[in-house]
């Protein structure tokens, strides 16, 4: 099982981050219909992917954390 954060999308290709943050373009029409930018992916060892919105939440609570810690 790998996971994925989806960076952008630039054509037919999702631009995504692994967990050692190497860049990795993953096609599309791969991923599910309502996939988004910042969205956490994971692939199934059978090669399927689904979003994994519970770490989607836990980054962006991550991510406003360490903002109000910066301006405190």
């Amino acid at each position: 099982m790998k996971k994925y954060i989806v960076d952008r999308f630039e054509g037919n290709y999702a631009v995504c981050e692994d967990e050692n943050n190497i860049s990795v373009n993953i096609k599309r029409n791969h991923l599910p219909i309502e996939t988004k930018e910042g969205d956490c992916l994971i692939m199934k060892d059978d090669g399927n992917f689904y979003i994994d919105y519970e770490s989607k939440v836990t980054r962006i609570q991550n991510i406003r954390k360490k903002l109000n810690d910066l301006f405190e």
